[in-house]
């Protein structure tokens, strides 16, 4: 499979699928009911960007959301940061999650490496939700008080999260992967009164016993009351070393049939606490509204992922990364979602895929670093292997997915498939640039600006541009930004994240070019680009050319500025197994990129690594590794513990030093 260029058209829906589309719907609802005509997707968007308070408040009569007290202002002011939404109104989330559902539906599905694949049912997550509710409520928690949860992707975790946010009360995981100080650095900020925990999980047909791990965490959380433990590695685990332990069986019995209650709350108010990557320092404790994520949650998954009650939605995540609130957001829209937990390459990358037939998946979310390693199996054709007659869409995330990512799906998993590359963060919880079921697919390309979202690429003088490469800003309100940072009272925290570079305006950080067509590509973070001679250059532009040459693994580039206006500019690569990095080879990559990217574009050095550091959502460190070899100390650049393979800095720290001997 060769070079594609970006931009290339991939893919255009039919009439019959846009008029399917729950996106068709609202503009047929806007034209009925607000007597609003849209020809097209640009001009939907423009209007909901320039029309904040109107559009918003058509999200709340499209999808009638329940409100005990109703509203009188949709927006307080369009000052960031401090708009407030929606003032008046009190709702609950988990309410909208259980409203109007099919009681002997699937709500759930789920397998795991230790686990056989399994349905849960509307009925029994309601009344496990309901009873778990009951035991919160008898360990006093109400609204407002933390409930932390150290848990694996498994339906457990989404009956924790919803008999928590049922009450009011302030929901924030973490992955057993992550490391104890990683998470005592989490959930300390937070002061929580209750933990839910597994006992371990198993990764790549290894078992992770962490009932010590567990032990170790709850010695440093004095506001913990009571620990629930779910069974999760061991049928029987032995938590005689934590105190205050209710075993999930207990948590979740009932005598008979119980109801749900549902603490409405300001919309406003927390609904969960998320945290950063938090590769230096600690990491941030972002808060997000319950109605914020409520409105945008329902808006992104009905309208840019195209989700109803006949859906089946599977993301690949954990629940350290907010793709897994994402995905349990899925239950709003009333479609059944699709948890996995464990390695998505064991034992073989096929794994996904077959998982995907089985459970007749109709949206499979993932990364782009899954999709690229995908096409490095030469020959590997899903689509030709398993039956995916139900899969609509491959959506995914982490990464910018290369042109040639979106090329390797139409040629070897489906011809009639909507693909959508979308970015966001966790500081919104959502996307920000996403897809459209009636927009066509360009490769390299994420479709459209999501309504609602105010999006632009501005130059360094603060000017919106077309067709230029520049910061990712947001210049409207959007419900789902954080409220607030915990334990931040001033705000400044919160500023010094997204405020300081421009008055009153969103930076994201991230690099993004926005087309004339409306689509967008993104470049990679703003803050690891690459300058050569006055031209900069995105990152993923260098991993794209990289990704095509089968003999690397995985790359790392970062921009060493020199004085004079030079710079030293190193490309660290992990091999794939059996194969060396040669004079040779070394040729061939430097070709590779030169020819896909340009002169400029060329590495320095290259370097072969055993590992690249990564955070624990996999995404590659490549500021903390840039400031590393610009001589900065090690616990200033990085939080060991937010690493999901902390040897793998022990390479940087000495490639530092040979550099300042040098």
């Amino acid at each position: 499979m060769g070079h594609i260029e970006e931009g290339t058209l991939l893919w255009e829906p039919d009439e019959d699928w846009k008029q399917q589309s729950f996106l068709y719907d609202y503009m047929k609802w806007l034209r009925e009911h607000k007597n609003l005509y849209f020809d097209d997707y640009q001009s939907l968007w423009k209007w909901s960007v320039n029309e904040v308070e109107a559009f918003w408040e058509s999200q709340w009569e499209y999808f009638d959301i329940q409100s005990k007290q109703s509203y009188e202002t949709v927006l307080t002011s369009h000052k960031m940061p401090g708009a407030r939404w929606f003032p008046e109104a009190t709702v609950n989330y988990t309410e909208h999650i259980f409203r109007d559902r099919d009681a002997n539906k699937a709500a759930i599905i789920h397998a795991s490496e230790a686990r056989e694949k399994s349905e849960v049912t509307w009925k029994q997550l309601y009344q496990e939700t309901a009873a778990l509710q009951q035991t919160l409520q008898n360990l006093g928690v109400q609204k407002g008080d933390r409930v932390v949860a150290y848990v694996a992707n498994i339906y457990e975790s989404v009956v924790a999260l919803l008999a928590t946010t049922s009450l009011g009360a302030i929901w924030s995981s973490a992955s057993p992967d992550f490391g104890k100080q990683s998470v005592i650095d989490r959930f300390k900020q937070i002061d929580p009164k209750v933990m839910v925990t597994v006992d371990g999980y198993s990764y790549s047909g290894k078992s992770f016993d962490r009932t010590e791990v567990v032990e170790n965490i709850q010695s440093e959380l004095p506001t913990l009351e009571a620990t629930i433990a779910i069974p999760y590695l061991n049928e029987n685990p032995d938590f005689s070393g934590c105190k205050n332990v209710i075993p999930w069986t207990d948590a979740v019995k009932t005598n008979g049939h119980l109801t749900l209650t549902y603490e409405h709350v300001p919309f406003n108010d927390p609904l969960w606490v998320l945290f950063s990557s938090g590769t230096t320092g600690k990491p941030k404790p972002i808060v997000q509204s319950q109605g914020g994520i409520l409105i945008e949650h329902l808006k992104a998954l009905t309208f840019h992922v195209d989700l109803g009650e006949d859906d089946r939605f599977f993301w690949f995540t954990t629940t350290g990364w907010m793709m897994w609130n994402f995905l349990v957001g899925g239950l709003l829209t009333g479609s059944t979602i699709i948890l996995y937990d464990g390695n998505p390459a064991y034992p073989d990358k096929k794994m996904l895929w077959k998982f995907a037939q089985d459970t007749k998946m109709s949206v499979f979310g993932t990364s782009a670093s899954y999709i690229t390693s995908c096409m490095k199996d030469e020959g590997f054709k899903p689509g030709e292997e398993f039956d995916l007659s139900y899969l609509k869409n491959i959506s995914s995330t982490g990464s910018p997915l290369p042109p040639e990512g979106f090329q390797w799906c139409y040629e070897n998993v489906k011809e009639d498939l909507w693909i959508a590359s979308v970015s966001g963060g966790t500081d919104v919880c959502t996307a920000f640039i996403l897809g459209a079921p009636i927009l066509p697919v360009y490769a390299g390309e994420l479709q459209c600006r999501g309504l609602g979202a105010k999006i632009e690429s501005y130059n360094d003088n603060g000017e919106p541009e077309i067709e230029e490469v520049g910061e990712l800003v947001l210049t409207e309100p959007f419900p789902s930004m954080p409220i607030y940072f915990w334990n931040d009272p001033d705000g400044s925290r919160m500023h010094d994240s997204y405020f300081d570079m421009y008055l009153g305006i969103w930076r994201h950080g991230d690099y993004l070019k926005v087309t004339d067509r409306g689509t967008c590509v993104i470049y990679g973070r703003s803050d690891a680009t690459i300058n050569r001679g006055g031209i900069r250059i995105g990152t993923s532009e260098i991993y794209r050319a990289v990704d095509q040459v089968k003999e690397v693994a995985d790359s790392l580039i970062v921009d060493i500025p020199k004085g004079n206006s030079d710079s030293f500019t190193p490309l660290f690569v992990v091999m794939t197994e059996g194969y060396m990095l040669t004079d040779e080879m070394q040729q061939g990559i430097k070709r590779q990129i030169k020819e896909q990217c340009s002169p400029r574009h060329v590495p320095t050095a290259i370097y072969k690594v055993p590992d690249l550091p990564t955070t624990l959502n996999g995404k590659k460190l490549e500021i903390p590794v840039k400031k590393l070899l610009m001589g900065e100390p090690l616990e200033k650049v990085v939080n060991r513990g937010s690493l999901a393979n902390e040897t793998s800095l022990d390479y940087f720290i000495q490639f530092s030093q040979e550099i300042k001997t040098n």
